[in-house]
């Protein structure tokens, strides 16, 4: 294999201009020629190539987001759209890509990969959900996580001043990862994810108990998928039968998907981009390229997707001790 494309897809995550950086200068220290391909599969099918030598990643590896931004692609569900993304990619003779997303961006690789069985393409897990099959951690989550425990931190210290209960929401539409852990971390009251149904009574009831024993600052941490509509719906149900207390709801957003990188994220970003040119040149296909207990592995898109990674009870038994 001479030359191959990269790009990042979907959500942006801490950590990817870390895999980006890994995977040019990999690539090029094996004698391929890289393209950069701007704003994912809709700069694929417009055309938004880039020649990537190695002083092009140079200075990128601390930055969060990604240098070859993120874009929504309808053409690309569309067969007209991935023949243009297919043309284009010949026509720069481009015959492997790096993938750098998630649950879309895989799933989008693999019906390239059905209609244009030429092509090779693996991808690099990187999404703040961690919720991919086939890797213990994706690349953007450690950096969220601590992200949202530290905003936590800062708001717990005025829920202790003035004797409030906090509502906080993070992100997670589909998975309680991110509540989950920096739940724990904070030492937050009650942990509120899609994985399991929200009981608003046990909820007052401990809240209740907690005033009774004096204990006035509370946390409650909220995914934003949770089953009863997110902080603010489980701020307004709990405060109907709580009337007396005074809440407060913050939803953190974006503010998760940003900032520099870990010192843990750009390591396993940096593996995971690496292994990933090593796999286009072993012939490897259709699959991501994860980190289980410390081992590099290949799991198929298809299983990748489709097999989500699910929640440690164990860690749900733990917000209910120690809160």
């Amino acid at each position: 294999m001479k030359t191959i494309g990269v790009f990042t897809s979907g959500g942006d995550a801490p950590g990817m201009n870390a895999c980006l950086r890994a995977v040019v200068r990999t690539a090029i220290r094996h004698g391929m020629e890289v393209w950069g391909i701007c704003r994912g599969y809709q700069g694929m099918i417009e055309g938004e190539f880039r020649r990537l030598g190695i002083r092009d990643v140079s200075n990128i590896i601390q930055l969060g987001g990604t240098i070859l931004h993120s874009a929504r692609s309808e053409a690309f569900r569309t067969p007209e759209g991935r023949r243009q993304a297919y043309e284009n990619l010949k026509a720069r003779g481009i015959e492997g890509l790096v993938a750098i997303g998630g649950d879309g961006t895989f799933t989008g690789a693999r019906v390239f990969l059905n209609e244009y069985p030429a092509l090779r393409i693996v991808g690099a897990p990187g999404t703040i959900d961690n919720d991919l099959y086939g890797t213990d951690y994706t690349i953007g989550y450690d950096t969220a996580i601590n992200t949202a425990m530290n905003a936590i931190d800062n708001i717990k210290d005025t829920a202790n001043s003035h004797e409030r209960v906090f509502f906080v929401e993070v992100m997670g539409r589909d998975a309680g990862f991110i509540a989950l852990a920096t739940g724990i971390a904070t030492g937050a009251e009650a942990v509120l994810v899609p994985e399991s149904r929200t009981n608003i009574a046990a909820l007052v009831h401990m809240l209740r108990q907690n005033f009774e024993r004096r204990k006035r600052a509370n946390i409650i941490v909220v995914a934003e998928g949770d089953d009863e509509g997110g902080a603010v719906e489980v701020a307004r149900k709990v405060q109907a039968r709580l009337p007396h207390i005074e809440a407060r709801v913050t939803i953190l957003g974006h503010v998760q998907r940003g900032g520099r990188p870990t010192c843990m994220e750009r390591v396993r970003a940096s593996r995971i981009g690496m292994e990933c040119v090593r796999a286009l040149k072993e012939g490897k296909n259709g699959v991501m390229v994860g980190i289980i207990h410390r081992d590099i592995a290949y799991t198929p898109f298809e299983k990748a997707i489709k097999h989500h990674q699910e929640l440690n009870p164990t860690l749900l038994q733990i917000v209910q001790l120690l809160s």
